[in-house]
């Protein structure tokens, strides 16, 4: 069955850096895009950044592009998310999701930024 969990999470100060990992399982990780979710308390969880399959390409919410950037390792089957310049607005729990014909999530990663 399809498995991602997400590890990375934490407390960074304002203009801090935090990488997240995503390691999937029980499908053929490299054929698949993947995606970054964040879901801040009280709303509705959004997309932050998404990745093709071979890594060629990406994409990003307005608000993280130039911060963020996501990645994958095909031969770990773990995509990335490296982030810089953390604002207070960042703060949400993070899901990785793959969609093959239904989307599937990690159980998630908090990420705070606050001094």
């Amino acid at each position: 069955q399809v498995q991602l969990v997400e590890s990375g999470g934490g407390l960074a100060q304002p203009g801090g850096s935090l990488r997240l990992s995503c390691a999937a399982s029980g499908f053929i990780f490299s054929i698949y895009a993947m995606r970054w979710y964040r879901q801040a308390s009280g709303k509705e969880r959004d997309l932050v950044a998404s990745i093709s399959s071979a890594g060629d390409s990406a994409n990003y919410v307005d608000s993280v592009k130039g911060r963020f950037t996501i990645s994958r390792d095909n031969t770990k089957n773990t995509v990335y998310l490296q982030m810089n310049n953390l604002k207070p607005e960042d703060t949400a729990v993070y899901y990785c999701n793959v969609y093959r014909g239904s989307m599937y999530w990690g159980q998630g990663t908090q990420v705070t930024v606050s001094s």
